[in-house]
């Protein structure tokens, strides 16, 4: 077995199920790792739940000597994103304005489904405030550090940032994450992990603080597949039952519009690698146009259901404490104040459209596969310094994964470089509702690069 603080979700499980390992070896090992004086602790978690973890822990640790486990992920540290409600607790959102906010009285329905089976909540994870940018950067809690290259402090990703850095660095097995433009993923990509978005009605969102309810989704990440749907299966309303699927059945498509603009050389390597390991093992792989990718920047240029729906929930706030919010981030909200109803409508009925007319093209494909994102993580201090370039980065980052986001559909990011390289995302995606089928493909995908 490997060393406690280096072991996937999944190895934890079957450790656990064995007597080789237990609640309180697991738990105390992420706690040590949060607290690394040397570490990024402090900067991927808003709030650790030292106390409580340990009382969760006590009492996983009596169910499994009783016999008695709650689920198979009993005894697992997890973590959560700070926009997630905590019984008792204020939501952040990894932003200073909602500091004296009253605290929930309930949980998210998530957070009580992971405590019903047994899962130790370690804490909430820091993240871009409100959620609004994919590069993970936060003035107000400080951005943690991706774990490839430390020494040149480069950008997490985000969202969901902490949630990336806290499973890379020990300080939990599996991370529940939030996805609205790839807020999942992004961070899996970067950081060398795999992030799933599922179809978004499968995990409610009560008591999720949102960002846009018409794109939002939850979502898992940890180290591999197998570990992602054991999470999944825990806090959806059904869990997936995957199948062995061999490559030499397979038939991807990959899109040649749009997703493939720009890529920097390391990832079109990778990628490209990856393309080939596939064929080597019998895959089929089709280049289709999708030329429908293209009409995503007219759709949302104006700033599409994110600004719309964030100003709904931000223009009381923003009027009050407009100078509390990371001004990068307030900027994005703002471009929702010339929006109203009849945008909604618009946006409504073109996206409906859209979908339709994807859904057609790519619906005899087993799932269609690209980078993640375009890009390897850049450093940190480059973004803080210019705007230009954070808005830049942040515009590549999204582009790909949104557009799973805007067809409502499944996706996950696995890693696809060589071993002491900079991180590399492939993505495979599916229509809504094919996450079984599109978790089965991934998991043969995951076998043949693991195995190359």
């Amino acid at each position: 077995m490997k060393n406690k603080t280096t072991l996937s979700l999944q190895q934890a499980v079957e450790g656990l199920a064995s007597g080789e390992l237990n609640a309180q070896q697991l738990s105390e090992a992420a706690l040590q790792c949060i607290y690394q004086p040397q570490g990024e602790g402090k900067a991927v978690f808003t709030q650790v739940y030292d106390a409580w973890a340990k009382e969760q822990m006590s009492a996983s640790l009596k169910r499994r000597l009783d016999g008695k486990p709650l689920s198979a992920l009993d005894g697992i540290p997890v973590s959560i994103k700070d926009l997630f409600d905590v019984a008792g607790q204020v939501t952040t959102a990894g932003s200073r304005v909602l500091a004296d906010a009253l605290a929930t009285k309930v949980h998210a329905q998530v957070v009580s489904r992971l405590l019903a089976a047994g899962a130790i909540v370690v804490g909430k994870t820091n993240m871009t405030e409100f959620a609004y940018s994919g590069l993970g950067i936060n003035p107000h809690y400080g951005t943690p550090a991706n774990p490839f290259d430390r020494a040149s402090r480069r950008i997490p990703g985000g969202s969901s940032s902490g949630a990336a850095v806290a499973i890379s660095d020990g300080m939990c097995l599996g991370s529940i994450g939030s996805d609205t433009g790839g807020s999942v993923r992004i961070p899996a990509a970067f950081c060398g992990l795999t992030g799933f978005k599922p179809t978004a009605r499968r995990i409610p969102m009560e008591g999720v603080l949102p960002l846009s309810q018409a794109l939002d989704s939850v979502g898992t990440l940890a180290h591999d597949v197998a570990s992602c749907v054991a999470l999944d299966g825990i806090i959806a309303d059904e869990p997936l039952q995957l199948h062995r699927y061999s490559l030499a059945d397979a038939h991807f498509a990959v899109p040649q519009t749009l997703v493939l603009d720009g890529l920097e050389p390391q990832v079109a390597d990778a990628f490209n690698a990856a393309l080939q390991r596939l064929r080597d093992a019998g895959a089929s792989i089709s280049d289709i146009p999708c030329h429908e990718f293209a009409e995503l920047a007219s759709i949302n240029a104006t700033g599409g259901f994110t600004a719309l729906e964030s100003w709904a929930w931000h223009e009381s706030l923003i009027a009050s404490n407009e100078a509390g919010y990371d001004p990068r981030v307030v900027s994005r909200i703002r471009r929702g104040e010339a929006l109203g109803e009849a945008d909604r409508q618009r946006l409504l009925e073109q996206r409906a459209d859209w979908q339709q007319r994807v859904s057609a093209a790519i619906g005899g494909f087993d799932a269609l596969l690209m980078p993640t994102v375009p890009l390897i993580a850049p450093q940190i201090a480059e973004l803080e310094a210019s705007e230009e370039a954070y808005f830049r980065a942040n515009g590549a980052a999204l582009r790909n994964p949104s557009v799973i986001n805007f067809l409502d559909g499944c996706a996950v990011s696995l890693p696809c470089h060589a071993g002491g390289s900079a991180p590399v995302g492939l993505m495979v995606a599916a229509l809504p509702l094919q996450d079984a089928e599109m978790m089965s493909w991934a998991l043969a995908i995951e076998d043949c690069l693991k195995n190359a």
